[in-house]
């Protein structure tokens, strides 16, 4: 999914949250010195244009309209279409006798201009012959679960051949959290308008909102002034920008810090020596591997840069620790008795730490507070670290990575569509999907990254937002060169060294 802003090219965005919107809604109008029906046209008119571009040979559209002003944009669309010589019709969730406000008067205009609004059956919308639907049902105002006929016409046109266009947010989508609420719109596109909202981007939001155009409809980007946002949005198609300094000609690999990759227990040395690949790719001056006795002698073959060493207790590790800046625990690590003697003589040891994988888990068994680490759960081990459901945390996951903050201290990287990273002050949210970093090995990557970012002197919160965004962008070139169905993590990894190259800082 990307994110396409119209009429600026600053990034990041400030995602606001409905309540915030709202307040948005009126600075907007006092500034323009527009009504609210003013602004609904303008709304309006910004999606009616986006349909045209994205859909220009299509003549017979369908609008499906709820009681609000999410609906008054959809009359107001509808309106234009007429205008334009389309085959217009509309379904309206309320009679137009029972509208309020600026929705009722904009679907009485349609009525005027010679429309008709049908009552909302989802057996006639199964048989419409429309080439286009306009989903207007529910913006940012909703926050109960849909039922009746609203959820039932949901499923009708997420199964009707035609695309859907969602009016500023997929109906039943949460704006705030991006949770499916009781039933979601799954669109081919929405636009949405004034500023980011962070369901879009999170949680079902991907899934839901296909690709996303932000119009600002006229509002400056400095209009949320004082407004506390729910976060800072990167979107998939902004640029890395240069995510490290540039090197000095006499630079050393001393100045480039040491990464210390601690796991490869039984059975898994494959994600230890991802992790410490991809920190060596991402420009960390020297890399070892504290890993088990068993796999000390084969898991450098191949990949003769790495340091690799035997570990079995807290003393083989001690002068490997002493030696490293930054630490990266977890890759390939289990549960077992190894694992525990492992982590637990790393996890004493001062300095920089991140944490993934099976040192989450171990955690979760056993918490306690650090500052100085980098927390990456994906969203099952987000549950086992706040003692809840997955399900729980992608109801919320905004609210999920500051629990997780305000209980371990850090930073936390929220893995998933819509990664979210947040240090207790402030959350980014690096917005895209790439369903090809669905596979075993890819957290790995990851987690070298962000350690080879920390290495080289990035703060903590810079690391994890420069390395969430950077192993997006290597998927997304894998992906290119790949294709997404058996794309391997070691193609992310051969990809790392290119999109830093793109960011003008090569490897």
């Amino acid at each position: 999914m990307d994110a396409v802003v119209a009429g600026t090219d600053l990034i990041p965005l400030s995602a606001y949250r409905a309540a915030e919107m709202r307040v948005l809604d009126g600075r907007l109008m006092a500034r323009e010195g527009i009504d609210g029906y003013a602004l609904m046209r303008r709304a309006g008119r910004a999606a009616f244009f986006r349909l045209r571009r994205l859909w220009p040979h299509a003549r017979r559209i369908g609008v499906v309209c709820g009681p609000g002003n999410n609906g008054g944009d959809g009359y107001v669309i509808a309106s234009l279409a007429r205008a334009w010589g389309m085959s217009v019709q509309v379904w309206g969730l309320a009679p137009v006798s029972e509208l309020q406000g600026d929705a009722r008067r904009a679907a009485a205009d349609f009525v005027a201009e010679g429309g008709q609004v049908l009552p909302l059956e989802p057996l006639a919308l199964q048989a419409a012959e429309v080439e286009v639907w306009v989903d207007a049902l529910f913006g940012t105002g909703l926050v109960r679960p849909l039922t009746g006929a609203a959820q039932q016409a949901i499923a009708v046109l997420n199964a009707h051949s035609a695309p859907v266009l969602a009016v500023d947010v997929p109906s039943g989508l949460s704006a705030d959290t991006g949770a499916v609420l009781g039933a979601a719109m799954r669109a081919a596109a929405t636009v949405s308008f004034i500023a980011a909202k962070p369901g879009l981007y999170t949680g079902a939001g991907p899934d839901c909102c296909g690709e996303v155009t932000l119009d600002r409809l006229g509002a400056p980007v400095d209009l949320g002034g004082d407004l506390p946002a729910a976060c800072a949005l990167w979107p998939a198609t902004a640029p890395l920008g240069a995510l490290l300094p540039p090197r000095s000609p006499v630079a050393h690999k001393g100045h480039f810090g040491h990464v210390l990759v601690v796991g490869g227990g039984a059975g898994m040395p494959g994600a230890a020596r991802m992790a410490a690949e991809a920190a060596l790719r991402v420009g960390a001056g020297l890399v070892s591997v504290a890993t088990a006795p068993a796999h000390a002698a084969t898991l450098g073959i191949g990949r003769p840069e790495l340091m690799v060493a035997p570990a079995d207790s807290g003393a083989d590790l001690a002068p490997l620790l002493a030696r490293s800046t930054v630490r990266a625990l977890g890759p390939g690590l289990g549960r077992g008795a190894w694992a525990q003697r492992i982590f637990a003589a790393t996890l004493v040891a001062p300095g920089p730490l991140v944490l993934d994988a099976d040192g989450l888990n171990i955690l979760a068994e056993a918490p306690c507070r650090r500052t100085d680490w980098i927390l990456t759960p994906h969203p099952a081990e987000a549950g086992r670290l706040l003692g809840c459901t997955t399900a729980q945390i992608q109801t919320d996951r905004l609210s999920a990575a500051r629990a997780l903050v305000t209980r371990y201290g850090g930073v936390v990287v929220l893995k998933g569509a819509g990664t979210l990273v947040d240090d207790g002050r402030e959350v980014a949210l690096c917005a895209g999907a790439n369903p090809g970093l669905a596979s075993g090995g890819m957290g790995d990557v990851l987690t070298g990254l962000i350690a080879g970012l920390l290495a080289q002197g990035l703060a903590p919160f810079a690391a994890a937002r420069a390395g969430v965004r950077l192993h997006l962008r290597a998927g997304t070139l894998a992906a290119r060169a790949m294709g997404v169905p058996g794309m391997l993590a070691s193609d992310v990894i051969a990809q790392i060294a290119p999109a830093l190259a793109e960011s003008g800082r090569a490897a």
